[in-house]
């Protein structure tokens, strides 16, 4: 064993000591967003983020033979910030937790009129502290630690899983799969994968089944979803288990894409739904089991629960003019404190969110990442601001981790 598998393998183990935030889910479902109005951000606020962006930016890297090490290990300051940079270049973390990845989308048309939506990926470099782009791969999650990435080549569903070393830029290891893969995640702990199997490509869009869509026809997606496999990252081993897509009484499907992730203490998995309550969960091998009672008011948040378990980051609770998002209490699901962020997306620790934040007079699709703290009006810039051009479209959406 070389020292850069030595490095690895010793912060694989350090990050599977710690809390976690909830698993990314990569394609949300019920896309559709509540109105947001604007707030007023104190001037004093962002002129604080900039000197934290002068004094924390840059970290500062060996960069002899084999001692190098990881980025996001190098630069320990609590705070990463990088106002002036939309999409960022530059590693932007914030307490416990990292921007690992972040990704665009856009339509790709076909010869026979079908669409695929394709996703290009930028992952941090771990030898360099910056995004890169990496247009090999369709879908990707990055490890607890941000040194592996689980990755799918472009035609889904893919027949195998792939392991990028971030320090590397290489695959160190395919794991193949019997059934078709579109969707891969990783447990809390890095311990395990859940690699969700389809019949056909969840995110192409099909002519064939296209609709009246206001003036025009649009092709559309269709629900193919057959299983999961919870696979053991180690020895690559798995079972897979069978797990048709969710339907409901009508026998209707709104997502083709229903991927499976770990829930908070990784015991389980669960499935976004497309109502009440937002969420069905499963034991490792795929019978439904009873919602964890602190896990009952998740719903379709994006934040979930605290490292702790003690909090939960709700939806938009914003009025008027203001911009906020509540706090509440997972056991009862009411309402503890609000925090300014127009979407709350992933925990920094038990009292810091990292959020979407808009500014007076802007449109509120012009988002930027910031840090808000429970009990404080206090906003940080983390990223610059994503621009409102075709609201959705071509724009970076962030893939968290723990560093």
């Amino acid at each position: 064993m070389n020292v850069e598998e030595l490095v690895r393998d010793s912060f694989r183990e350090q990050a599977a000591d710690g809390a976690l935030a909830p698993p990314g889910f990569a394609d949300r479902v019920l896309a559709v967003r509540r109105r947001r109005r604007t707030r007023t951000i104190a001037g004093a606020a962002v002129a604080t983020a900039a000197a934290v962006a002068v004094a924390t930016a840059v970290p500062l890297l060996d960069t002899g033979g084999d001692d190098v090490r990881p980025a996001s290990r190098m630069n320990r300051s609590d705070i990463i910030a990088h106002p002036d940079q939309s999409p960022p270049r530059d590693l932007i973390a914030a307490g416990d937790t990292a921007v690992a990845a972040f990704s665009t989308t856009k339509q790709v048309k076909q010869p026979n009129k079908d669409k695929i939506i394709t996703r290009t990926y930028s992952l941090l470099d771990q030898k360099t502290g910056k995004y890169v782009k990496d247009s090999r791969w369709s879908f990707v999650d990055v490890a607890p630690g941000m040194l592996t990435a689980a990755v799918l080549e472009p035609e889904l569903p893919a027949k195998r899983v792939g392991l990028l070393n971030l320090m590397t830029g290489k695959v160190d290891r395919w794991i193949p799969v019997g059934q078709g893969v579109a969707g891969v995640h990783f447990s809390p702990d890095g311990k395990k994968l859940v690699a969700t199997t389809y019949a056909k490509n969840p995110d192409r869009l099909y002519w064939s089944k296209r609709i009246p869509v206001n003036d025009t026809v649009e092709p559309q997606s269709v629900p193919s979803r057959t299983g999961f496999t919870v696979i053991d990252v180690a020895s690559g081993k798995g079972d897979w288990h069978k797990a048709p897509y969710w339907k409901d009484e009508l026998g209707w499907s709104p997502n083709s894409r229903a991927d499976f992730a770990f829930n908070h203490d990784g015991k389980l998995l669960y499935e976004q739904i497309a109502m009440a309550p937002g969420r069905i969960y499963h034991d490792l091998q795929g019978k439904k089991v009873p919602t964890p009672a602190d896990e009952k008011h998740l719903g379709w948040t994006d934040a979930g629960l605290s490292p702790d378990g003690k909090l939960v980051g709700g939806g938009f609770a914003g009025k008027g003019k203001e911009i906020a998002s509540e706090i509440i209490d997972p056991l009862t699901g009411k309402r503890i404190t609000k925090v300014p962020g127009q979407m709350l997306l992933a925990w920094a620790d038990n009292k810091r969110i990292i959020a979407w934040g808009i500014i007076p007079g802007t449109n509120e699709f012009k988002q930027q990442l910031v840090l808000v703290t429970i009990g404080s009006d206090k906003i940080v810039p983390l990223s610059d601001f994503r621009t409102p051009k075709d609201n959705t479209a071509g724009r970076w959406e962030p893939l968290f981790s723990t560093r």
